[in-house]
């Protein structure tokens, strides 16, 4: 029987638009160039602890719908997500909120942190709108919070000087007067209970979905394109078409992870280093996301490294400046016009970022667009 659809790449976009179009009769083919199922909400389990091998992944969303969704292939945990800003040994709570005012400035009242911010914002002398991070930032939250826990961490995850970087990466920074701790205002968050694999391999397992690791599409791509089945295609957009029109620009990460012998390193999940100085942006502890579940004595840690993307290097992160959104807007006016058959889905497949909520959301429109033509 002919496939009616070939997925490539087994990431969360991937095996959700796998998983519908299998329970509606459809035959399906996953590929995977990695030798795992995933993509990057990957989890690989190491002295009893579950390893966000491709870095922290914490599910959260507004949406009922996409959060009764998901756990029908998992058991989710109450994980809140509390990270903490390391500043040159200083420790702080984010996301920005009372606790950050108090142990910065002092302060106790809302009232008191307001008039400090604004305070700095007038000292800074911004006129007219932000027209960079470092403007957008310093209006949202004053020159001492830009300074500490902005600036560097800012600096190193993209490349670039703050003064070179697009406002809106900033805009929706989260700034509270309260002392919460909660970097999300979703009412549903949580990590699934034995890791993110098991999702993927629940959503993969109709008897109508074939799947296989270690293939790249890319060693047979005029086979592939030249077969009656319809092709759902995650990965680089820019690479489909062998860089034709020039390469979109992308951030790329590296992990260093180690196992420890201590029961906890860090006491919390995830940790930002804010100061340009040290090389990495975060330290996660990958036991704390399930409180401390794991091999006794041991523990495992990943640094994360934020890094310049070349061909060849694993995409993490789009760069989505005034030039590259031209650039892909002209890659998929090219699809339209050479690949009617093909879709293109998920953050690197259109070029955005991602929550793992809107992936979601992005497969099921996707899965919708085939029974309404």
């Amino acid at each position: 029987m002919q496939n009616n659809y070939l997925v490539v790449g087994s990431g969360l976009f991937g095996a959700v638009f796998a998983n519908e179009m299998a329970k509606r009769g459809k035959k399906i083919t996953v590929i995977e160039k990695r030798r795992h199922i995933g993509g990057n909400i990957y989890t690989k389990k190491i002295e009893g602890i579950q390893v966000h091998e491709y870095g922290a992944h914490i599910f959260h969303t507004k949406m009922k719908d996409i959060w009764e969704y998901i756990n029908q292939f998992a058991n989710f945990n109450n994980y809140i997500n509390s990270p903490i800003a390391n500043y040159k040994g200083e420790i702080y709570n984010l996301p920005f909120n009372m606790n950050t005012f108090n142990k910065l400035w002092g302060v106790v009242t809302p009232n008191d942190a307001k008039q400090k911010i604004e305070h700095q914002k007038k000292s800074f002398g911004l006129k007219g709108h932000p027209k960079n991070l470092e403007d957008q930032a310093i209006s949202l939250i004053g020159l001492d919070i830009y300074n500490k826990l902005i600036k560097g961490y800012t600096e190193k995850q993209w490349g670039q000087s703050a003064k070179e970087l697009p406002a809106f990466i900033i805009r929706r920074l989260p700034v509270r007067f309260t002392y919460d701790n909660n970097y999300f205002d979703d009412p549903y968050q949580g990590i699934p209970i034995g890791g993110y694999t098991q999702i993927i391999e629940k959503m993969l397992s109709n008897k109508l979905i074939n799947v296989k690791t270690d293939t790249d599409f890319f060693k047979k791509r005029s086979k592939y394109l030249s077969s009656d089945s319809k092709i759902i295609f995650t990965g680089m957009i820019d690479e489909f078409f062998d860089y034709e029109l020039g390469e979109l620009e992308y951030r790329s990460l590296r992990f260093d992870t180690e196992i420890l012998n201590e029961d906890n390193y860090q006491g919390n999940a995830v940790v930002n280093y804010t100061d340009f100085d040290t090389p990495f942006t975060r330290i996660i502890e990958h036991k704390h996301f399930e409180f401390g579940k794991g091999n006794k004595g041991k523990t495992v840690i990943t640094h994360e490294y934020p890094q310049s993307w070349h061909r060849g290097d694993e995409p993490y992160y789009p760069i989505n400046n005034k030039r590259n959104k031209k650039l892909y807007s002209e890659y998929v006016k090219l699809a339209r016009e050479r690949f009617p058959n093909v879709v293109f889905g998920g953050r690197l497949g259109q070029y955005r970022y991602y929550n793992m909520d809107q992936t979601i959301m992005a497969a099921q429109q996707a899965v919708k667009n085939e029974f309404e033509k």
